[in-house]
């Protein structure tokens, strides 16, 4: 049961209801599939803790030579020079463009960085081995879905700058083996974070509500 102004109403869960994750139309768990879409019902996303943790180790392998490996390779006039994304930021820095390095530390080496951990805080959260309120788990999870939204800035701007600067002999710039690492960090991260399932997070919390308001039995005398 939760609580909604004060009075006790059942959940979807202990009634039998489940939404849909592809259209959200709410029906019974026992008609298998979604009478609207036909995509399979299911309470809860099945492993969804252990799928997201493994996607999460894979992106937390993949992070370390996203960052060493260089990320495009230019030639110009037959010289060819390697950039990985901490060359790339500190040359910004040491020529003055801080806006642009910190542009680039902060889409390519934080929000990666930040994005994982927060999912494994909001994992470790549902499965209750973290300290917790409903207000900060709300914030972290979106938080995390708003990150999302700038993991893909370093792979748009290899992708414009390999598409635009072909000048034959004089210039060609390609990606290199740590723009196939970054990318594999943020689908990994992008599976993770839709693997996860948030309503573990208010399960788990329904739990300790439980049991904190569980009256103590009397002893006996």
């Amino acid at each position: 049961m939760s609580k909604v102004n004060g009075k006790e109403v059942p959940r979807g869960l202990e009634l039998g209801l489940a939404g849909c994750h592809v259209c959200e139309k709410v029906s019974p768990v026992a008609e298998v599939h979604c009478p609207r879409c036909g995509t399979h019902l299911h309470m809860r996303k099945p492993d969804s803790i252990t799928r997201t943790m493994a996607l999460l180790i894979a992106a937390a392998v993949m992070y370390v030579p996203a960052n060493l490996l260089p990320i495009l390779t230019s030639r110009e006039l037959g010289i060819s020079t390697e950039s990985t994304i901490i060359a790339g930021m500190v040359e910004f820095w040491n020529t003055g463009a801080y806006p642009i390095a910190l542009v680039i530390f902060t889409a390519s080496i934080l929000i990666p960085l930040l994005k994982i951990v927060a999912l494994l805080w909001l994992c470790a959260a549902a499965k209750g081995l973290v300290p917790h309120s409903a207000k900060l788990l709300g914030k972290v999870y979106w938080v995390t879905e708003l990150l999302g939204r700038w993991s893909m800035v370093d792979i748009f701007v290899v992708a414009i700058l390999v598409a635009m600067v072909q000048l034959g002999n004089y210039m060609v710039i390609t990606p290199g083996s740590g723009a196939l690492a970054f990318a594999g960090v943020v689908m990994l991260t992008m599976f993770a974070a839709m693997s996860f399932d948030p309503k573990l997070l208010w399960d788990q919390l329904e739990r300790e509500e439980e049991m904190s308001t569980a009256q103590p039995l009397p002893e006996s005398e």
